[in-house]
């Protein structure tokens, strides 16, 4: 589970059982020369590790477009859509460096609730291309929720919750919105991409008790984005108390 939270590790993962045309392009990874896993406890030694880590990115070599992460925490990250401006603008350059040298020094594991699948895991920067067919749309989305291995739910996104969404079960009918999501529902069938991702998604998430899969469509082709073994942070709000106990049946 730890290596397949690291966002750089579950690379190696994913490529093994589905093949590596589902990854997104990397740019560059940043790690520290003195690289390991790092302690449980967070020590000066490991803060001085980190810390000059922004200094090492070569932003020469970037596109215009991207996005800058850590591999070791969720939504820690910054959308880049003009290099030029953001080199040019000192004031948001020092606080993205801020932002992102101080989740570097972090253990997200007790950071927003009690995710140990994040402890220990080296922490790492990670540059990806901006893949967006609109720049400042986010592309549509999949979450596959995975129960014993065996796909069960399926959240269609229309590019963020506020545009609406579509669930449906592992037969493709569509279903009530469980979760405590907007009320933008959009009556859709499953189209194929939607069919890929339940394929694709039981073979990643086989050993697993519990996992949902994440996918992006772009250019009308999926994407691997993550797995996610506590969504939410366990805190996730359902429909009511009967939807909550129906899902907590489902995990062996």
């Amino acid at each position: 589970m730890r290596d397949c939270t690291d966002k750089v590790k579950v690379r190696d993962y994913v490529r093994e059982r589905i093949g590596k045309e589902y990854l997104k392009p990397v740019l560059q990874v940043i790690r520290s020369e003195e690289s390991g896993v790092r302690s449980n406890n967070l020590t000066a030694n490991s803060s001085l590790l980190t810390t000059n880590l922004f200094d090492k990115v070569d932003f020469e070599k970037l596109p215009n477009t991207f996005i800058i992460k850590c591999n070791h925490g969720c939504k820690w990250h910054f959308i880049i859509k003009n290099k030029k401006e953001f080199l040019k603008n000192k004031r948001l350059f020092d606080i993205i460096r801020r932002n992102i040298t101080g989740y570097l020094e972090q253990d997200y594991s007790f950071w927003s609730g009690f995710e140990l699948n994040y402890n220990g895991i080296e922490p790492k920067i990670l540059i990806e291309p901006l893949m967006r067919d609109k720049i400042n749309e986010p592309c549509e989305e999949i979450e596959v929720y995975c129960f014993n291995g065996i796909p069960e739910i399926l959240v269609k996104f229309y590019g963020g919750v506020e545009k609406g969404l579509t669930v449906y079960n592992k037969n493709f009918n569509q279903i009530p919105d469980i979760f405590d999501f907007f009320e933008n529902k959009i009556n859709c069938k499953a189209d194929e991409l939607i069919k890929q991702a339940l394929n694709l998604s039981e073979k990643l998430a086989r050993k697993f008790n519990f996992v949902r899969v994440d996918w992006m469509i772009f250019q009308n082709r999926l994407y691997f984005e993550e797995l996610t073994f506590t969504p939410y942070s366990g805190f996730h709000k359902f429909k009511n108390k009967t939807n909550n106990i129906e899902l907590g049946k489902m995990i062996t």
